[in-house]
């Protein structure tokens, strides 16, 4: 599309929002202090009777993206981007429409797509505090984390609120340095948002930094503040498993991630529970996740999936269909290739027996000196691996 057709749209959209009918903002208002459920709910009921209201239509996707952040269940994806999909058929330069557009590719990994639209959107509305957040995600996925820190400055500058706080929290930690990034995650808890699942989700973040840099204490607190102010956060039930299991409290540490298991089955979360049951004794229990470990990739292979770095890891943690993990992970560097992908490749490279490649994913996963305690062991595992090849081949 040329530019000038793009700012007569994109000038209409933002026309159109400061026409928006004041029943319409109200109702918004009344809405944002109810629960995600409720808003599903009572927006699916309102757009039955109003469908082509372009507000309720964006308040609903609103409501479904919540939704997915809180379960995972990509159905409230499917149906998101439905509505999007009405909206830009309606108005293709309706801002809020675009946006909306930005978070779905970015749950589906389409990070190119994200930054080549968000930096059209910006072209004609650099003011947007959202597109800049956008870019900044896009470009971190993308290993492109210079160009991601200016996007995420550029964000704060416009708007310092907990979504800008925990941005640059987490460039801050993939960046090297542990400290700015746990003091800006506080800031982000402290600047809070009106929907508990946002701070829960920082409260976890804080916990995660807490946990890699050795401060079990605090990672626990961290964990429990999240639960406390939202109890189905499975990622926080899963960090306290990883305290409790890094203290040698297994059968805590089996709970806390069944709980995790039960609001979300994640595949980290059954190679976990092998594990955990494996060290307890426990075969059968064992076994059950590794059935389900099986079933999930059935699935992926029935679903055609492409790329999925976290099963590629729990294979190859398990020494487990290494050919599968190699082709997940490989397919996923040409759109992923950020330090934890580069991690993940040099993990299933060196289970694969393929040293020196390994050796080479690694640098690149290590370049920012990230404090990710596995991308350490990795690498060292993997460069005595090397070492001993060297020797027995007679090279040293």
């Amino acid at each position: 599309m040329k530019a000038c057709a793009l700012a007569i749209l994109f000038a209409a959209a933002i026309a159109w929002a400061q026409t928006v009918p004041e029943t319409s903002r109200a109702l918004g208002d009344r809405l944002a202090h109810a629960t995600t459920n409720e808003q599903v709910k009572s927006r699916e009921a309102l757009l039955g009777k109003s469908p082509g209201d372009p507000r309720l239509i964006a308040g609903l996707v609103s409501a479904y993206l919540q939704k997915l952040r809180e379960t995972a269940d990509y159905r409230y994806l499917d149906r998101a981007s439905q509505l999007v999909d009405r909206l830009l058929e309606r108005d293709g330069g309706n801002f809020e429409a675009l946006r909306f557009e930005n978070e779905i590719d970015l749950q589906r990994h389409d990070f190119r797509a994200v930054a080549e639209r968000s930096r059209d959107m910006i072209r004609y509305n650099a003011s947007d505090p959202g597109i800049w957040g956008n870019l900044g995600d896009s470009l971190m996925e993308l290993g492109e984390y210079e160009n991601a820190r200016e996007a995420y400055t550029k964000m704060f500058g416009l708007r310092p609120n907990l979504g800008s706080y925990n941005r640059l929290a987490y460039f801050r930690f993939v960046t090297g340095d542990a400290d700015a990034a746990i003091g800006l995650m506080k800031d982000a808890i402290e600047a809070g948002s009106p929907v508990p699942e946002n701070t829960a989700w920082c409260w976890a973040e804080l916990g995660d930094m807490y946990f890699k840099t050795g401060k079990l204490d605090q990672a626990e607190k961290a964990y429990q503040s999240a639960l406390s102010l939202f109890p189905s956060l499975h990622r926080a039930s899963a960090g306290l498993g990883k305290v409790q299991a890094a203290r040698g409290d297994i059968a805590g540490a089996i709970r806390s991630y069944q709980r995790a298991q039960s609001i979300v089955p994640l595949v980290e979360y059954a190679g976990a529970l092998e594990d955990l049951f494996v060290a307890a004794g426990l075969q059968e229990k064992a076994s059950e996740q590794r059935g389900l470990l099986e079933a999930l990739e059935k699935i992926g292979t029935a679903t055609n999936e492409k790329t999925n770095r976290n099963l590629a890891l729990v294979l190859a943690d398990h020494n487990r269909n290494l050919e599968l993990a190699l082709r997940l992970v490989e397919a996923e560097i040409p759109s992923r290739p950020d330090v934890y992908t580069w991690d993940a490749l040099s993990w299933v490279l060196f289970k694969s027996g393929r040293l020196s490649e390994a050796r080479e994913a690694s640098a690149k996963a290590l370049r920012l000196h990230t404090p990710e305690p596995i991308f350490h062991t990795h690498a060292s595992a993997i460069a005595s691996a090397v070492s001993n090849s060297e020797v027995i081949g007679g090279e040293k």
